[in-house]
């Protein structure tokens, strides 16, 4: 497994690989020794094609994550909210997939989100802090502030993140 540092402090890329054979393929999705975060809470998401997710984050109880395509392809968005940070409000957009192998370590204090680009794509998190519904904000994946290019104008959304707020609108600590 190899780290590729990107020009986000501590944002990292890691890069695996598939071994195949006759019943199917093997990838070490995470080393422990290699990441040095402790991970306490992992979730799985399901979506299809054009599904966007996000953009999230939790104030209060940040949350590192580890992000792997299990199946599919995803274009994943992150952006910095460290206010003190010299990328503060930029964002940096990477494909993962199954067949790509690479996983992205976000570490505490950006928003994240993704689009759904195969007609399934299933997305394992692992997490530093829990999940805590009352820490959750939301901010619009297409805020004109972040000039993120998602390259879709309609995508399917969920209620809650229809309702998202503007980047501006979110007093980042």
């Amino acid at each position: 497994m190899r780290i590729q540092k990107t020009k986000f402090k501590n944002l990292l890329i890691f890069k695996s690989r598939n071994f195949f054979d006759n019943r199917g393929f093997f990838r070490e999705i995470a080393i422990k020794k290699l990441i040095k975060e402790k991970f306490v809470f992992d979730v799985s998401s399901k979506s299809k094609r054009n599904v966007l997710r996000g953009l999230h984050m939790q104030m209060k109880f940040q949350q590192g994550k580890y992000i792997s395509v299990l199946k599919g392809k995803i274009l994943d968005v992150v952006v910095d909210c460290r206010k003190n940070s010299k990328t503060f409000g930029k964002n940096f957009k990477i494909i993962l997939s199954d067949k790509n192998c690479k996983s992205l370590y976000i570490p505490p204090g950006f928003l994240h989100g993704f689009l759904g680009l195969d007609s399934e794509n299933i997305v394992t998190y692992s997490c530093t802090n829990y999940r805590d519904k009352n820490s959750e904000i939301g901010v619009k994946w297409n805020d004109k502030h972040l000039k993120i290019k998602w390259k879709i104008k309609k995508p399917i959304l969920s209620k809650k993140d229809k309702n998202n707020k503007n980047f501006q609108d979110i007093g980042f600590n």
